[in-house]
């Protein structure tokens, strides 16, 4: 089975696809997975493998762990674009991930100023109004919207919430507006017999309907890049996902940023 790809709470600098020269940040545990969703594609592999033993990040060690890793970059005039929280799950999990995303602005603010702060969620704890608050004051929130048809983003993403659907979650995505940035992974294949396929142009259609809903400053779109637990699910050319992107742009005047 497919394990954890992160083995500590901040990690890299590595170079992101859509981001450029990012830190990590892992609030999930460093030896196992939560998340609130079981994706086909996700590279840290299937929820299955387990929680693991470490837990949750303490808010303490990663503002201590964070602190030391941008002092050390700092001094060595080292080059960063974006502190990322990203990881081994999904980030707004966290019980004190509001007062983490504090943290690391107080420390972004001291150490490199003009840096980004990201946060990749999927959606799913947009509910809580502590995540919200959170995530309106990073530069980059980047919402996941994988598909806006049920049935597929049920299969692609396999949220843990019944409940979790495009009719519950595109309201919630809403309320970001101009300030939010829409992240939509775009893959074919099948699952235990179920073709998966969200490049369809009725997938499409829907998409852009929930974008132009959702009114986002941009749109990134892009396709698997790393092995992936569902081992049938391929990889989207360039040139069909710049079709897709100019698509896009064409119905909705929204941007799209393009990584393949």
């Amino acid at each position: 089975m497919q394990t954890v790809l992160f083995h500590s709470t901040i990690f890299g600098p590595i170079h992101s696809r859509r981001l450029g020269t990012s830190l990590g940040v892992n609030l999930t545990p460093n030896d196992g997975k939560i998340c609130s969703f079981d994706c086909l594609y996700c590279e840290a592999g299937f929820n299955a493998q387990g929680p693991g033993t470490t837990g949750f990040a303490k808010r303490e060690s990663v503002k201590a762990l964070l602190e030391d890793k941008l002092r050390s970059m700092k001094e060595k005039s080292e080059r960063l674009d974006v502190i990322t929280f990203s990881g081994n799950g999904e980030p707004t999990l966290h019980p004190d991930f509001a007062g983490i995303v504090a943290d690391t602005i107080a420390l972004r603010n001291f150490y490199f100023p003009d840096v980004k702060i990201s946060v990749l969620t999927n959606s799913t704890q947009l509910h809580r109004k502590d995540v919200a608050e959170a995530l309106a004051k990073v530069d980059n929130n980047i919402l996941k919207l994988d598909s806006a048809v049920e049935s597929t983003l049920r299969a692609l993403d396999r949220p843990g919430s019944a409940s979790f659907t495009p009719d519950y979650v595109i309201p919630q995505l809403q309320k970001f507006g101009n300030s939010a940035i829409i992240q939509t992974m775009f893959t074919r294949g099948e699952h235990k017999g179920k073709v998966i396929d969200n490049t369809t142009a009725d997938e499409i259609d829907a998409l852009i309907k929930a974008y132009r809903a959702i009114n986002p400053r941009e749109i990134m779109i892009y396709t698997i890049d790393r092995p992936t637990p569902e081992t049938t699910l391929k990889h989207i050319s360039k040139e069909e996902l710049t079709c897709i992107a100019d698509e896009i742009v064409r119905r909705t005047g929204i941007p799209v940023q393009v990584s393949a």
